[in-house]
């Protein structure tokens, strides 16, 4: 008799099966519990699997807990399906724009969306082996699949069985926003969830919420030839530097993607076999009407039927389980760790959250989250790449800064490339080179972006940057001549006189 909840996934072919069996076997098998864990994990996405796979490495006891897909969001409905997307859709923008190149241009067709989408699920399901159960399991990972709930403060049952436990993380993640909009449930809609299960391509996508995910994947879908909407309350991508906002902007409409910024969703509704998303704007009502309707506007943590209330873990439904800066919860055994708790959901900052809980939660470390230098890239075309702090952040903290900008325009490796729209962006302390956070918009923004998060990490000025050698002709070499500038303020009047002086000197 399995302990597992079986599992479906769409379409049902040989690549999803190959994923189901990696991630959610249907014939798996609960271990009995042995005696009590060093670690409980509940939830087997990034935080949940690094918590658990880094315990077990240590010598620690750690019984593992997911009741849907290991490999969480990232793996399953995230970031790997939608780079897998990305990817051909990128390359179907360079095909269609190959004239530029000396080339001859050529259309993607309905007709290869299918392969598209099948690829993708290849892609995923080759990768599900780095989280499948067997691997953890074979790690030493007691794997347990079921629904998970705390029946006190130093217990979880799972699939009947009870687990008991000196020291557990909560792991288990967030979900898609279901906005409550007049008529949407009744509608039907998709969500990153949902969308990555198409096979074939819609006629016309209408995606409501302008943050990463929506951009992404509005700008891939139109790529892949689907006529596409994009509904934003405000402007797009409202956390990020308004030029670089500013600048996605326009390449979407180059992209052919019709921008609706400033705009409220009034209702949305069915009519004759398609899906109509009435809007305001400026006091003005019009409609959309269109065959498939993607929600992107945020997530929420997955806090429901954990049995919270028997562990004194404070929590709220819209913000998630309350941790201090150590990533305890309010109750001393109990940490928690990725998107059911933090503000910044990525998965790399899940994983470094993971690291902080295994010292603090086995060790009683003092590791601190706000230690922590988060970068973040989104990844449409061009890529929008942050890390550290704003000007206008720095300002609220009372710091005066300078910012120093290079244009990609002047970079001949992007020039070489055509993607010479976008910028590199550095603030640093004013009076000082030292790094406050930067902005990159580029082509590879997210690869170019780790070059500054290193040198901040390590302590390394702007000016510094100035004197290491790039590589010539790469697009990372901009990182250096913004570093050129910073420089050039160094070069006074009074000093610029006092060489001219030393120079002719020389000259006698």
């Amino acid at each position: 008799m399995t302990d597992s909840w079986k599992f479906d996934l769409l379409p049902a072919d040989e690549h999803n099966q190959r994923l189901l069996d990696n991630v959610h076997p249907n014939n798996w098998k609960n271990p009995v519990p042995d005696g009590t864990y060093n670690l409980v994990v509940i939830g087997a996405g990034t935080a949940g699997l690094i918590s658990a796979i880094g315990t077990a490495g240590l010598g620690g006891k750690v019984a593992l807990i997911e009741r849907r897909l290991m490999g969480g969001d990232c793996l399953n409905v995230g970031c790997v399906p939608s780079k897998a997307l990305i990817r051909p859709a990128r390359l179907a923008s360079e095909m269609r724009n190959a004239a530029k190149f000396g080339l001859s241009p050529s259309e993607v067709g309905a007709a290869d969306f299918p392969k598209v989408m099948e690829r993708l699920r290849r892609i995923r399901a080759d990768i599900s082996s780095n989280d499948s159960a067997q691997r953890y399991t074979d790690k030493g990972v007691d794997m347990f699949l079921g629904e998970a709930r705390f029946t006190g403060p130093n217990t979880v049952e799972v699939g009947g069985q009870e687990i008991r436990f000196k020291k557990a993380v909560i792991t288990t993640g967030a979900r898609a926003l279901h906005p409550d909009i007049p008529g949407l449930e009744a509608t039907g809609f998709m969500t990153n969830e949902t969308i990555f299960s198409l096979t074939e391509r819609p006629e016309h996508l209408i995606v409501i919420g302008g943050g990463p995910i929506g951009c992404e994947l509005a700008q891939a879908f139109r790529r892949l030839g689907s006529r596409v909407t994009i509904i934003e309350r405000a402007h797009f991508l409202p956390r990020e530097d308004p030029e670089a906002s500013a600048l996605l902007a326009d390449f979407f409409k180059r992209d052919g993607i019709e921008v609706m910024l400033e705009t409220n969703v009034q209702s949305v509704s069915s009519e004759g076999g398609k899906k109509q998303v009435r809007v305001e704007k400026d006091g003005k009502e019009s409609a959309v009407e269109g065959d498939q309707i993607l929600i992107g506007m945020g997530r929420v943590p997955n806090v429901g039927n954990l049995g919270l209330e028997t562990t004194g873990v404070e929590f709220d439904t819209r913000k998630g389980i309350r941790v201090d800066d150590n990533l305890r919860t309010t109750n001393p055994n109990i940490f928690a760790a990725g998107d059911c708790c933090m503000q910044h959901k990525f998965t790399h900052a899940a994983d470094a959250a993971a690291q902080i809980v295994i010292q603090n939660a086995l060790f009683g470390g003092r590791k601190k989250l706000s230690a922590l230098n988060m970068p973040w890239c989104t990844y449409t075309d061009p890529e929008i790449a942050h890390v550290g702090i704003y000007a206008h952040e720095a300002k609220e903290q009372g710091v005066e800064t300078d910012s120093y900008k290079f244009e990609m325009a002047e970079n001949d490796r992007a020039i070489a490339e055509g993607e010479a729209e976008g910028f590199v962006k550095v603030t640093v302390k004013k009076g000082t080179d030292k790094i406050l956070g930067a902005t990159i918009v580029a082509a590879h923004a997210g690869e170019m972006i780790n070059e500054i998060s290193v040198a901040m990490a390590a302590g390394m000025g702007l000016g510094k940057i100035g004197g290491v050698i790039h590589p010539y002709p790469t697009q990372s070499e901009a990182i250096k001549r913004v570093a050129g500038l910073y420089n050039q303020t160094r070069l006074t009047p009074i000093v610029a006189k006092l060489m001219k002086k030393w120079l002719a000197w020389q000259r006698r």
